[in-house]
């Protein structure tokens, strides 16, 4: 008997951070503003996940595999710290040098970013999800670095509700593993009990961390409530039991109550492959949680717990069930 995923997903991290933004004006061909390791938690089978660009956040957390719900952040675009001002001006000095020598026409204006030398502040430059396909093209709207002075925020600038959804974004939550005693076939009236892995129910998290600055973490728990049961038919065919399913259920004792599965009532041998396809369904709470690491020039900083709607995942199995058949002898 296999177990039949509904969704198939793939997920990987690469972690890490630009050490600065490269602009999104057109740079020299040695100036590649996608070069350099950047957080990535995507799953590619809901098209839905995280891949920063031009950002200094990080992604972390055992919440990064997993099965995705196709969340999105409703701002995919950000400005966040980026450079000092002695910082931006030698890169844009290395830049104007690579341009004229390799023939190129990309000339930045050198004494904007000399007259910043004296001023107390920092450049901020555009970070983006381009794992949403909206995210370049919020990024491409704004200047590619403005002048903030220390203390300010600007316009766009990062907030903590904005870096809790990007890890929100990159949560997955892992499908149920169902287990069923008896496991290879079922039979009329016999009872057929039904529990989970209880290792892939254990609160999952994705931590996003602007450096210095502020991070987000986002957890997924499993709702008290408990898993629930499709029996793969209708009632008149199959009593589902869920007394005492809790979040996980109860793998099988003998001689045990059986408090958590299904008793069928009729064979599948009239049924489509000749089998019932039961569903295990759980519901994950999604909450929000932010710290403060010392970037006071990044403003509002709102850490009051954010909810977020429950994530529900599912997995299928199929169930043949035979009927014992008796002799009667005369």
């Amino acid at each position: 008997m296999t177990t039949r995923p509904t969704i198939a997903v793939t997920s990987l991290l690469a972690g890490g951070m630009l050490a600065v933004l490269t602009p999104l004006a057109t740079p020299p061909a040695s100036a590649d503003p996608g070069a350099g390791p950047h957080g990535e938690a995507f799953q590619h089978g809901r098209k839905a996940g995280v891949k920063l660009t031009n950002s200094k956040i990080t992604l972390s957390g055992s919440g990064l595999r997993g099965k995705s719900d196709g969340y999105k952040m409703p701002n995919p675009c950000w400005y966040e710290p980026s450079m000092s001002a002695q910082e931006a001006r030698d890169l844009k000095v290395r830049e104007k040098k690579e341009s004229v020598e390799t023939g190129g026409d990309y000339r930045p204006d050198l004494g904007e970013f000399s007259s910043k030398l004296d001023e107390k502040g920092s450049w901020w430059g555009v970070g983006y999800n381009a794992g949403d396909p909206k995210g370049e093209a919020c990024a491409s709207g704004r200047d590619p670095l403005v002048w903030v002075p220390e203390g300010d925020t600007p316009a766009g600038g990062i907030t903590f509700e904005q870096l809790a959804q990007l890890a929100r974004a990159a949560l997955t939550v892992p499908q149920p593993t169902i287990k069923l005693s008896p496991d290879a076939k079922s039979y009329v009236n016999l009872e057929t009990w039904v529990w989970l892995d209880q290792a892939n129910q254990a609160p999952r998290s994705v931590t996003a961390t602007l450096p210095g600055v502020m991070s987000a973490t986002v957890t997924a728990t499993p709702d008290k409530k408990g898993m629930t049961i499709e029996p793969g038919t209708s009632p008149d065919r199959a009593e589902v039991i869920t007394t005492g399913c809790g979040q996980t259920g109860h793998p099988y004792v003998k001689g045990g109550d059986f408090t958590c599965g299904v008793r069928y009532k009729r064979a599948s041998i009239d049924q489509p492959r000749k089998v019932y396809t039961l569903t295990v369904t759980t519901t994950w709470n999604v909450v929000g949680n932010g710290q403060n690491l010392g970037g006071g020039a990044v403003d509002p900083f709102i850490y009051a717990p954010l909810n977020y709607a429950p994530v529900q995942v599912n997995a299928q199995r199929d169930v043949p069930v035979g009927e014992v058949q008796s002799v009667v002898q005369k």
